[in-house]
């Protein structure tokens, strides 16, 4: 096994270094198939040809990919109880992922999520801004769909299915306009806003914040997630966003993630075996959803720049194509979480289209 994954590892720097903007080390895909029912091979059709300027060792790694990924996915529930169990007992994120007037009282000390030899006071300002109680339902939701932001979902067709969960996770203010409505759908119980978003995006809302409050409009009543404890620089921005929301009427709830979530969530994971990089907003968001949720799909999370099945090329997110940095988050490693959660039968990994008897 461990010739296995040092050939795998080789493969992926390959096909890493071939495409451009994915400045990759490592990838190892590490999948349980006792958990799987295979569902036979693609007839011929099915089949999309390969480039022909496909880089070196990237044919294997691919194909190592989808045919590991197409088997008829079958939850296992005792891999998903266990998984929830540990969740909730070593992270707490129903009770500790948002910061409330109960788990953040005033005069409390907070530590920065990425610098936490800084501290924030919090003084009764800011204490008001904080949420009075848990935002989250008591009862457990049947089906939930965490959704990000990837190219993948381009003409996916998956937008029907998405909004047919009980309760929906969009990640970092994404377009739901007309022109992605049949891809990725509308409805959004929660959104997330990190705080690079409110610095390149919005100027920091430093000037007219009309443009932000506009752009809310498409989340509706939902609950949106800020940064303000993420570092020193996030909490003005985003106690701006907070008065905005206030000022302007806007239905949408602001709430505040907890750096105390975010550092227990980073251990729980580290001694699993995921040590590179900060975990991403959405990575923490499917955690939570795990907590939330006895059945989670999860959409979006296609990291690399060529579509695992049709073999075309991808933007980086589906409604635009500003380049992966990967400076803060390393999304392959997470990527090969959600692959092997996916396998073990915990949540289900969308990576093609959501046409019918497709997955």
């Amino acid at each position: 096994m461990k010739q296995h994954h040092e050939k795998l590892s080789v493969s992926l720097m390959l096909i890493f270094l071939c495409l451009g903007s994915l400045m990759i080390t490592a990838l190892w895909i590490i999948v349980d198939n006792s958990h799987v029912v295979p569902s036979g091979p693609p007839s011929p059709k099915e089949i999309p040809l390969w480039p022909s300027d496909l880089c070196k060792g990237c044919r294997k790694l691919i194909e190592d990919v989808r045919g590991r990924y197409s088997k008829t996915w079958k939850k296992q529930e005792d891999n998903y109880r266990n998984l929830s169990s540990q969740l909730r007992s070593q992270v707490q994120g129903f009770d500790k992922a948002i910061i409330t007037q109960a788990n953040t009282p005033l005069g409390s000390n907070v530590e920065y999520a990425r610098q936490s030899q800084k501290t924030f006071r919090v003084t009764a300002n800011i204490f008001s801004t904080f949420i009075k109680e848990n935002p989250f339902p008591k009862k457990i939701f049947d089906t939930c769909a965490v959704v990000g932001n990837s190219g993948i979902l381009i003409n996916s067709s998956c937008g029907e299915r998405i909004d047919s969960a009980q309760f929906v996770i969009r990640c970092n203010l994404p377009s739901l306009g007309k022109e992605y409505e049949k891809h990725v759908g509308t409805k959004t119980d929660i959104v997330t806003a990190n705080p690079s978003i409110l610095l390149n995006e919005h100027g920091s809302l430093m000037g007219s914040r009309l443009p932000l409050v506009v752009r809310l409009h498409s989340y509706g009543e939902s609950i949106m997630v800020l940064s303000p404890f993420s570092y020193p620089g996030s909490t003005a921005m985003c106690l701006r966003a907070v008065y905005s929301i206030r000022d302007s009427g806007s239905p949408i709830q602001p709430v505040f993630f907890n750096p105390d979530y975010f550092r227990s969530l980073r251990d729980f994971w580290r001694s699993r075996g995921i040590t590179r990089g900060l975990l991403s907003t959405g990575l923490q968001m499917v955690n939570i959803a795990l907590e939330l949720c006895a059945n989670v799909d999860v959409y979006g999370f296609w990291p690399f720049s060529i579509h695992p099945i049709d073999l075309h090329p991808l933007k980086n997110h589906y409604f635009d194509d500003k380049k992966a940095t990967w400076i803060v988050h390393f999304m392959p490693d997470e990527f090969d979480l959600l692959l092997r959660l996916h396998s073990q039968g915990v949540l289900r990994l969308h990576l093609g289209n959501c046409g019918p008897g497709t997955n």
